[in-house]
């Protein structure tokens, strides 16, 4: 299929991360596109104006008839009117995911799955593409600071594509390159059991070229199951490795460190981003980059000028009073390194933390390990659960978590409370986390701290 032939698309779902890089790629081809989503959002506003038409009503009548492509994300309810107008009519309906796997196939191809992470790493790798010269495109998972957008254009053949797990998507892609960043327990609702889970990893090992090459985190637990062909193994310290953080620095809110690469150490790295996971996630892009052979000073000075990815370690207040961090972890393993993190930044300072659970089935299957790692804050702040595209489960709430908080201080809150919880604490630093609309909250808790 030539994508380029497309005139007319329209996307059911298009307020989404993935969905809106789509909507801006076929934009920038030139054809009409046009979409549909639940609510408004920042997101959906910025591509309104950038000329993307995008109506938030379940309506058939208003729906654009004359189309080549209807795209729509597997988030969408089976019972969406516009969603089943379409199907029934016979329209040419794509998933997001087969459509990246269109591109990916066209394209020389750098794919980066894993659990966590996928999203700064892909950021990373597109930024030093971009900023050294070499160019590539890129579709996000968030919204890159450096370009405001989850979608970078180039006019070369070399795409940067964060590689979803979330049913199955990774699956359609082609991978050139390949990273994987960690494999977790998660989207048990899709695969079942965390077995089901490394199988669709080796699956999409697989899909990799064989002359390709694969950057995998050391220690994932399906080393003995890869595909033969070019790897390196990457972690943030352990020396076994093949590339590893051997030091760093604490800089300024950021990092200076060194990487040793097979048997060669390189040093004055530097980051201008907090989270000392992002060392790590600096290192598996180093290493795509150096299997490119693009230049040390190159890589160097793309990392240092690397803003990072809203949501991911954002800094909204940094001030002698008091800090506000806003973070999209929504895993207990994301939660457990970005606490951490922030505890490192700020070891003698009370971390409040106010976390957002995402899913109803994810709460019920990680609940534990949900209280276990948000209880490295001094003070846990709980909301409800944010259902995204699940209906409530009997018996699921936040309480699941709440009940096995070990933190000195928390609190179980409506969402609408929280402003009014806060004014009423003694804040040092604030940390808001979660995927689902906590982001909303954003913009109030700063003017609450600022003013």
């Amino acid at each position: 299929m030539n994508l380029k032939e497309i005139k007319k698309v329209y996307f059911l779902g298009i307020g989404g991360i993935g969905m809106s890089a789509l909507a801006r790629y076929f934009k920038s081809l030139g054809a009409e596109v046009s979409g549909y989503d639940k609510t408004s959002t920042a997101l959906t506003d910025q591509l309104v104006t950038e000329g993307i038409k995008v109506t938030f009503e379940d309506d058939v009548a208003s729906l654009p008839k004359e189309l080549d492509m209807v795209i729509y994300t597997p988030a969408i309810p089976k019972d969406h009117k516009g969603f089943n107008f379409y199907k029934d009519n016979n329209y040419n309906l794509k998933k997001r995911s087969e459509i990246l796997g269109i591109i990916s196939a066209d394209k020389f191809s750098i794919c980066v799955a894993g659990s966590h992470g996928k999203t700064t790493v892909s950021a990373m790798i597109a930024h030093i593409l971009t900023h050294s010269g070499f160019g590539c495109s890129a579709f996000l998972g968030g919204i890159a600071t450096n370009y405001n957008s989850n979608y970078i254009q180039h006019n070369n053949d070399i795409v940067v594509i964060e590689a979803d797990e979330f049913d199955r998507s990774f699956h359609r892609l082609a991978p050139d390159m390949a990273v994987i960043t960690a494999i977790d327990t998660d989207h048990l609702d899709i695969y079942g059991s965390k077995e089901k889970i490394e199988d669709a990893f080796v699956e999409f090992t697989e899909k990799i070229a064989e002359d390709g090459f694969l950057v995998m985190k050391q220690g994932t637990g399906i080393d003995d199951r890869l595909p033969t062909l070019d790897k390196a193994f990457y972690s943030l310290m352990d020396t076994s490795a093949d590339v590893y953080c051997s030091k760093y620095w604490v800089v300024e809110g950021g990092y200076v460190f060194t990487i040793k690469y097979y048997d060669k150490e390189f040093v004055g790295f530097r980051l201008n981003i907090g989270g000392f996971h992002n060392i790590e996630n600096a290192i598996a892009a180093f290493t795509i980059a150096k299997e490119l052979k693009i230049s040390n000073d190159h890589i160097k000075a793309a990392l240092a000028s690397f803003k990072g990815i809203k949501r991911r370690f954002e800094m909204i207040v940094n001030t002698d009073k008091v800090v506000y961090i806003d973070d999209y972890a929504h895993h207990p393993e994301e939660i457990r390194v970005f606490l951490e993190s922030v505890r490192e930044l700020y070891p003698n300072k009370k971390i409040t933390a106010v976390f957002q659970p995402h899913l109803f089935s994810r709460t019920k299957d990680l609940a534990a390990g949900f209280a276990e790692q948000l209880s490295i804050a001094d003070d846990v702040i709980l909301l409800d659960i944010y259902p995204a595209r699940e209906q409530p489960m009997e018996g699921v709430t936040s309480d699941l978590i709440f009940s096995k908080l070990s933190s000195k201080e928390r609190s179980s809150i409506k969402k609408d409370e929280l402003l009014k919880a806060l004014k009423d604490k003694k804040l040092e630093v604030v940390v808001t986390i979660g995927a689902g609309d906590i982001d909303k909250l954003v913009q109030p808790i700063k003017e609450l701290l600022t003013n």
